[in-house]
């Protein structure tokens, strides 16, 4: 897939803290398949009380890594696409000196390093080793050592740079994805076999397999972002237009639609986003 210009937001895309930072990859051709690396810039010590984050669906699979340096353990998982927002309520052990590194694939770009199967992961939550062997038993051990972010992604872009040449491709599945991406979602599933020259039925078996969604699940995810990341960069934002430009039936399933993926109204989901935010006038502006 050529690098996109779609930006999957988080629901709360501002942070930026001793305890969350987002980088975007440095290697252009890992950009395709990553969007982002992220984590705290260096260890910190737990406090008492813990962070309970909303987690919206934002067509991104994770591997994330939980280092605890007071007890030198690493600990982990891979977390698949969601589609149902949820609360992320961080495990505390007060005193402890903690960091988090953590992988944001795109949706098509999990499969092309992972060597097992994608296929049951939506909302899941597994192993690192069940899909990302080779990765696992190379970064995990240097992570007690390699303590800040910039380090620990130098370590990973080296890792999935390395696995390029010779990593795995369905070319259906990735034209089909980025079909959905140009087309904001509102393209159907008969339309992206037809384009892709397969059955609609086909096309489903291999998104499950090689995404762990469906086509038209994936649709419904990416217009969501589309339509968020709008109500955000857009001072101007019209709803009405909105309706028309990503193929709502009209402004209620349009709300409806918003809701039930993040769990608010728009109003309450901009001051979620906005709070604590000083200035964000830099993000209007796409920078």
């Amino acid at each position: 897939m050529h690098r996109t210009f779609y930006m999957p937001l988080t629901a709360v895309p501002f942070r930026n803290n001793k305890k969350y930072k987002e980088v975007l990859p440095r290697n252009q051709e890992l950009a395709k398949y990553i969007r982002c690396f992220w984590g705290s810039e260096k260890p910190y010590i737990q406090g008492n009380e813990a962070d309970i984050s909303l987690v919206i669906p934002d067509t991104c699979a994770d591997i994330l890594y939980y280092i605890d340096h007071t007890e030198n353990t690493v600990t982990g998982g891979f977390c698949g696409i969601s589609d149902v927002s949820f609360r992320d309520c961080e495990e505390t052990k007060p005193g402890h000196l903690v960091s988090l590194f953590a992988i944001r694939f795109y949706a098509w770009g999990a499969y092309i390093f992972a060597e097992d199967s994608l296929k049951g992961t939506l909302n899941g939550y597994v192993d690192v080793p069940s899909r990302f062997r080779r990765l696992d038993k190379i970064l995990r051990p240097q992570l007690l050592e390699a303590n800040f972010l910039e380090g620990r992604i130098a370590l990973a872009e080296e890792f999935f740079s390395g696995q390029l040449s010779g990593c795995r491709q369905k070319p259906a599945v990735d034209y089909a994805a980025e079909q959905i991406i140009l087309q904001k979602g509102t393209i159907s599933s008969s339309e992206l076999g037809k384009q892709c020259f397969i059955s609609s039925r086909q096309l489903e078996r291999l998104f499950h397999e090689y995404i762990g969604i469906t086509p038209k699940k994936l649709c419904n995810l990416v217009r969501y972002q589309y339509l968020w990341n709008e109500i955000l960069r857009n001072p101007r934002f019209c709803i009405q237009d909105a309706v028309y430009r990503y193929g709502y039936a009209d402004q209620s399933h349009l709300m409806r639609e918003f809701k039930r993926y993040h769990t608010m109204n728009i109003h309450k989901a901009k001051v979620l986003a906005y709070k604590n935010v000083g200035n964000i006038q830099d993000f209007y502006s796409g920078s």
